[in-house]
């Protein structure tokens, strides 16, 4: 069964209640570690977790005077605990809050990111599998080449997202690292164990080293994986759109009852799924542009880069969770025509056993420029006059005086191609 995308649970990650709570649980595992120093008294500690909470339309009501976030949610929570609230943020500054949370919410988005891409890998090795061999040709340059299989080419798709399922991993590791080091991370207020306490029991670790904000490189590379994600997305769209052409119908994208694909032409069935995938990873790469703008903030911290992330954070993860989850679906209904691949395979007269002419032609003598030029030569004929190329070779003196009208027969069996498909399957998928 694969699963529908997870945009619902994904969009929850950056409401602002839970953004709120997530700064109020690091605010309050702060007083805790401070109480663990005897900084702050524990019946302190236990009116602030009993009666600390956040309004969160009376936080936008402050920020209409203050015009500062973080300030107005310590004033709202602070109105709700009373007298203790003035060790709630004690010897702290505001992106101890802002960047330790904004590492909770992507590591949170991240791990939904990394289901997502499990379903996909899934789908495809599926389809991988029960197309291991279905023949098709191989095109360069969008132009015959040799034959390949169906699953050959997922196999390839598969083995990418597998590639990309580490690098999720990693870029989640590299996101999740929080800072409690005050103004300039100095620890000039607050003492470094705050900082790994708290660190410790949301699920981060403490940056080693850092200014007024966890650097920027770290967010970089979170951003950056996801638009090679969408990149690769776009890659699979793309070749399923070339699949999809009128002129090559090998595949195409489920056409649903009542499905219609043009207000004009009914006849039409359009890749649409796969040009939104396209059009949508556009948008993943300017993301990814617009976090690398990010690393290079002045001195110790400039607040150029927050508007940033108020737009890249929620929408990256989102739209990528909605592009996982359509491509998903799209390669467990894809339409598959092992008929027109096969007529297709065949339509260019047996010129894609080009290179089993030549090298046959080597191993009996023919000095390889020479075998180049009898090949070419009537593959360029069988080409231009859409005669049969075995047909011209039988006829070549140059070919005959070498190789037999049986042994040309021989050459054009399309089983020479895929000797070694098991082997690339077991070096993939790990099984025969």
């Amino acid at each position: 069964m694969i699963p529908r995308y997870s945009r619902e649970k994904m969009s929850r990650i950056w409401e602002p209640e839970n953004k709120f709570q997530t700064w109020l649980d690091i605010e309050v595992t702060a007083c805790e570690a401070m109480v663990e120093l005897g900084q702050i008294p524990p019946e302190s500690l236990k009116n602030i977790k009993e009666k600390a909470a956040f309004d969160v339309r009376r936080i936008d009501e402050i920020e209409q005077t203050t015009k500062h976030d973080v300030i107005a949610f310590l004033t709202s929570v602070t109105e709700k605990v009373g007298e203790d609230g003035r060790f709630i943020h004690m010897g702290m500054t505001s992106s101890d809050v802002l960047d330790t949370s904004l590492a909770i919410l992507l590591k949170q988005s991240a791990d939904i990111l990394l289901e997502d891409i499990d379903a996909l890998i899934a789908a495809i090795r599926k389809k991988a599998m029960e197309h291991k061999g279905t023949l098709m040709i191989g095109r360069t340059h969008g132009i015959h080449a040799e034959p390949i299989t169906f699953g050959l080419k997922l196999a390839i798709w598969y083995q990418e997202m597998v590639r990309h399922r580490e690098r999720m991993f990693h870029a989640r590791d590299t996101i999740s690292y929080g800072k409690i080091s005050g103004a300039v991370g100095t620890f000039s207020f607050i003492d470094p164990f705050v900082e790994e306490y708290v660190c410790r029991k949301l699920g981060l670790k403490p940056a080693p080293v850092s200014s007024q904000i966890l650097q920027r490189d770290r967010h970089a590379e979170f951003f950056t994986t996801l638009a090679m994600i969408a990149s690769s997305l776009d890659k699979f769209a793309q070749e399923i759109r070339l699949l999809q052409r009128t002129e090559v119908r090998e595949a195409e994208e489920y056409f649903s009852p009542g499905q219609k694909g043009s207000s004009a032409m009914p006849h039409k069935r359009n890749p649409i799924l796969s040009e939104n995938l396209s059009g949508l990873s556009r948008l993943m790469r300017s993301y990814a542009l617009a976090s690398l703008e990010d690393v290079a903030l002045w001195h110790e911290r400039d607040i150029s880069h927050s508007s940033v992330e108020r737009v890249i954070g929620p929408d990256a993860t989102i739209l990528l969770d909605f592009m996982l989850g359509r491509f998903t679906r799209m390669v467990d209904q894809l339409i598959v025509y092992p008929e027109q691949m096969l007529f297709n395979l065949n339509m260019t007269h047996g010129v894609v056993f080009s290179q089993l002419v030549l090298l046959k032609l080597i191993d009996r003598g023919m000095s390889r420029e020479g075998a180049y030029a009898v090949v070419q030569r009537n593959a360029m004929a069988s080409w231009e006059k859409h005669l049969e190329f075995k047909d011209l070779l039988k006829k070549d003196d140059q070919v005959t005086a070498i190789l037999t009208p049986a042994e040309i027969d021989d050459v054009f069996h399309v089983e020479r191609f895929l000797k070694q498909v098991d082997f690339i399957f077991k070096r993939v998928f790990g099984e025969k």
